[in-house]
């Protein structure tokens, strides 16, 4: 049992160093000695746990990439009974946006980075990443036709549509901060959302 749980800490290790690697320089700028540099692991440590940095992409991917999405969006969104559903998809697109760290605002959306990076040409993390973002399109589509039925929000909207449109300009607007240096396009896009998602509601 000991054995298991030190075998799953250095699992942790290295699956959290390599996200914060591919996200400051990228996936394939990442190579297995940097991965053992900020691990202060050895080979023979690393190739015990991995096969290859493929293996750990899908790993990060699986693991700290999906469960950033579902604690920030797919779980707050999937708990719209007796709340204003309006409001919780304007919170939910508005208030993280306003708290990321300076880091985050450098480097834009993990998730999207990687779809930008290797989304194209690596079939499997081609796979992962759809289906985590078909994921989250479906729960905000859920989420929103709820609010049609609760006569909080316009029978004229199309919740898959605006599902799409939500996460599109959420994941490009994070993508075009990071050749800003300032928040006005953060502060002119939640005002846009804000606006948008008043004008729809009932």
């Amino acid at each position: 049992m000991q054995q298991d749980l030190k075998s799953k800490k250095t699992q942790d290790l290295i699956l959290n160093k390599s996200f914060e690697l591919f996200y400051r320089k990228g996936f394939n700028k990442t190579t297995i000695p940097d991965i053992m540099k900020e691990t202060s692991l050895s080979k023979g440590a690393f190739y015990h746990h991995f096969k290859n940095k493929k293996e750990v992409g899908k790993k990060v991917i699986n693991g700290i990439i999906t469960n950033r999405i579902l604690n920030g969006f797919i779980n707050p969104l999937m708990d719209y009974k007796n709340k204003n559903i309006p409001e919780l998809i304007l919170n939910v697109f508005t208030e993280r946006i306003k708290h990321f760290s300076e880091n985050e605002k450098l480097q834009g959306c993990p998730a999207n980075n990687l779809i930008n990076e290797i989304g194209c040409n690596e079939s499997e993390f081609r796979v992962l990443l759809r289906s985590l973002m078909d994921n989250w399109i479906d729960v905000l589509s859920k989420t929103i036709t709820e609010g049609v039925k609760a006569k909080q929000i316009s029978k004229n909207v199309n919740p898959k549509a605006l599902a799409i449109c939500l996460i599109g300009s959420f994941e490009g607007i994070r993508g075009i901060r990071k050749i800003y240096d300032n928040d006005e396009l953060f502060n002119n896009y939640v005002l846009g959302i804000r606006t948008y998602i008043v004008n729809i509601s009932i």
